[in-house]
């Protein structure tokens, strides 16, 4: 799609002229005059508080290009400052803050926020769900965002994806876990309904937010913890506190970050301002999701390279983890109707896609890929 059709799309019924540059960090704005908010438009400052450390600069970088691309698109009449975790709110409160009205918008993972309404995970990623590309899909054209829209309303929350990690890794381990068993008693760093399955499975699960991690795995607090993937986890060092590193993340396939508005100041900003905000957006969730696939390659062979003893998931564990999950969703649909209205229309798509997606990229893939170490 050229960018002058993504911009289209974002914006129809706008009747807003924005011009954009092309996506990735060496954009250029186009004329603030001529293309972005007109001389009457008003001067408007946000907070947004995020979930990340700000030397994560894949992950904040997402909130930055939302606030890089709002001021260029409005001619600096818009600006929105981000602010690390811990700098505002801590890395897991950033939905109550936008929610209470502390900050103007946050970036963040809605899976941190299940103990508020388990149809959340949906938002960012559920076991065994759906990869980025058909995230995406679900999100733009497969009610996806719709059905996220509805939920927030309760929250007085209005949320925009805003990133993508791809599949993650599957964790870093101090010692191997081959069965099921292996797993009794771990303590591991996992959230959203990937930490429900491995708490099925005997795991004693803890949220943490990024910038504690390393720490509690390496003075033994924890035994085990996933993050991202290769780029992120070695900025963390968390290669330098466990020897283990499994694959695939099976509890993160498309990990979404989403821009998380304060329902009161969204519906006070002007047309073109919002425009700007979903343009900013979704050009961060496209942005962020191609940088890691760039940047995550040479990071995992550094990883390994120095030591780390890359490690596939047994079948045991994948099948378990796999049986749990769906356990899971089905308890969680009969006991919540908010739950279920989601999980039915994802579960619809996902089947879809599935389908789909056997035809075209998993033929492909296999073929490509035979042989290959």
């Amino acid at each position: 799609m050229k960018r002058r059709e993504i911009i289209n799309y974002l914006a129809v019924g706008s009747g807003t002229a924005f011009g954009i540059a092309a996506c990735g960090d060496n954009s250029t704005p186009t004329s603030a005059q001529d293309d972005a908010a007109s001389p009457a438009s008003p001067s408007v400052s946000w907070r947004m508080a995020t979930s990340w450390p700000q030397a994560l600069d894949t992950i904040y970088g997402g909130a930055q290009t939302v606030s890089d691309r709002v001021k260029e698109l409005t001619g600096g009449r818009f600006t929105i400052e981000p602010y690390a975790a811990g700098e505002i709110v801590p890395g897991l409160e950033v939905l109550d803050a936008v929610q209470g009205g502390t900050v103007e918008c946050g970036h963040t993972a809605s899976y941190y926020y299940v103990g508020k309404n388990p149809a959340l995970a949906f938002g960012t990623t559920v076991p065994f769900g759906l990869n980025a590309q058909q995230q995406n899909a679900w999100f733009y054209h497969g009610g996806g965002l719709e059905a996220m829209h509805k939920l927030y309303a309760d929250f007085n929350v209005i949320n925009f994806p805003a990133g993508n990690t791809g599949v993650q890794m599957g964790g870093w381990f101090k010692r191997e876990v081959n069965s099921v068993s292996d797993l009794q008693g771990l303590k591991m760093r996992i959230p959203g309904l990937g930490g429900e399955v491995m708490a099925s499975l005997g795991v004693n699960v803890q949220v943490l937010p990024g910038g504690e991690i390393f720490l509690a795995l390496d003075r033994n607090a924890i035994d085990a913890a996933e993050f991202v993937g290769p780029y992120d986890d070695e900025k963390l060092g968390l290669a330098d506190a466990a020897e283990f590193y499994y694959y695939p993340g099976w509890w993160e396939p498309g990990a979404t970050l989403e821009l998380q508005i304060n329902r009161s100041a969204w519906d006070s900003l002007p047309t073109e301002y919002q425009e700007a905000v979903k343009t900013a957006a979704f050009e961060a969730n496209l942005n962020m999701l191609s940088k890691y696939d760039a940047l995550n390659g040479a990071a995992l062979k550094r990883l390994v390279d120095k030591g780390t003893k890359l490690t596939p998931y047994s079948d045991e564990i994948l099948q378990a983890a796999e049986q749990a999950s769906f356990e899971i969703y089905d308890q969680n649909a009969s006991n919540d109707a908010t739950f279920k209205e989601v999980y039915d229309g994802w579960q619809t798509f996902r089947e879809e896609i599935y389908g789909w997606n056997r035809i075209n990229e998993l033929s492909f893939s296999t073929f490509v890929n035979k042989g290959k170490a």
